[in-house]
């Protein structure tokens, strides 16, 4: 199977998340955690990164990176080869560390402080602090939040703070701030609106325009590998980018999809061209290019492959456009 790719910006956040190997434990000792603090602020330093939030587990790991040169990949490659190096060798073996590739959710800036939140609450939801003595979990960015004089000079709190309530980075801020995580882990209500429930899942977390935004300045090529294992949620926006440049290409416009008959042939070699090309449901094709059920447009295309019609220079038009990006 081919990798999911990654997409890049300058100035992107995302949530990084990754596991050790068959779910292994790689955080149990002090040393561990310590060369993975160690690789993570080299990390920081040489891209330029900054951290709004990080948590060290006994088999995992979370980041809330900020990446103002637009440098994930190559960041991340070389945080977790070089840890992994440096735990096999100190531990005198041979294999993988994690269990893959780390999985990197692009996130919208509403979603920067939900998902910090939901960093710090790690220890607490796996039973190993209480939320009223978060600042005594050494593993975590909440303990460097607290205690100022630990702080990275690239870790960023202000994102957190913001989204409690517009809290002050004072001695009293930082209480109120560890006040309402408290108050959060008892209230399902508000995590579920918050989305912690899909914290870790999906390729990005923000609204819709969000992620279309992210889907026009990314190159087809790109977008396919990431939208195309995601829910039906994810992979919409990238079907209505196709079918948009399509009717461009046609000199076509959604008015001419709702007043055309239904199986006007320039709407089913469309439907064909977005069939055959990205394998886009006949369901939702028939709903977004007014055709009628799912059944009569695939009878509609099936009968144009069989009469070999009319593909002529509507079908160039349309084959001609995979050439452009």
């Amino acid at each position: 199977m081919a990798r999911k790719a990654r997409i890049e910006y300058e100035n992107a956040y995302y949530h990084v998340i990754n596991r050790g190997n068959f779910r292994s434990w790689i955080f149990e000792t002090a040393g561990a955690r310590k060369s993975f603090l160690e690789c993570l602020m080299l990390t920081c330093v040489a891209k330029n990164w900054l951290l709004h939030g990080w948590c060290l587990m006994g088999n995992h790991y979370h980041l809330l990176i900020q990446t103002p040169d637009g440098n994930l990949i190559d960041g991340m490659r070389w945080l977790q080869s070089t840890f992994a190096n440096r735990f096999n060798r100190f531990r005198g073996v041979n294999g993988h560390v994690f269990q893959g590739r780390y999985k990197a959710i692009l996130l919208d800036m509403d979603a920067i402080g939900p998902v910090a939140h939901y960093i710090h609450l790690n220890p607490v939801r796996a039973g190993l602090v209480g939320a009223d003595q978060l600042e005594s979990f050494e593993s975590s960015s909440f303990h460097q939040l607290w205690f100022k004089k630990k702080r990275w000079s690239f870790g960023v709190f202000e994102c957190c703070l913001d989204a409690a309530g517009g809290l002050a980075d004072t001695p009293k801020g930082r209480r109120l701030y560890r006040d309402y995580l408290n108050w959060l882990t008892i209230e399902e209500g508000e995590q579920k609106r918050l989305g912690f429930e899909s914290m870790c899942k999906g390729w990005a977390k923000g609204t819709k325009d969000f992620k279309r935004a992210v889907m026009e300045d990314t190159e087809d090529s790109i977008l396919k590998q990431v939208v195309e294992s995601e829910t039906k949620e994810m992979r919409e926006p990238y079907w209505e980018r196709i079918l948009a440049r399509s009717l461009s290409v046609l000199d076509k416009t959604g008015s001419d999809l709702k007043s055309d008959r239904k199986g006007a042939p320039w709407k089913v070699t469309l439907a064909r061209y977005l069939r055959e090309s990205s394998l886009i449901p006949n369901a939702w094709l028939a709903e977004s290019l007014h055709m009628g059920t799912p059944n009569s447009l695939s009878s509609q295309i099936s009968r144009q492959r069989k009469l070999r019609q009319p593909n002529g220079s509507l079908w160039t038009k349309l084959k001609n456009q995979e050439n452009v990006d």
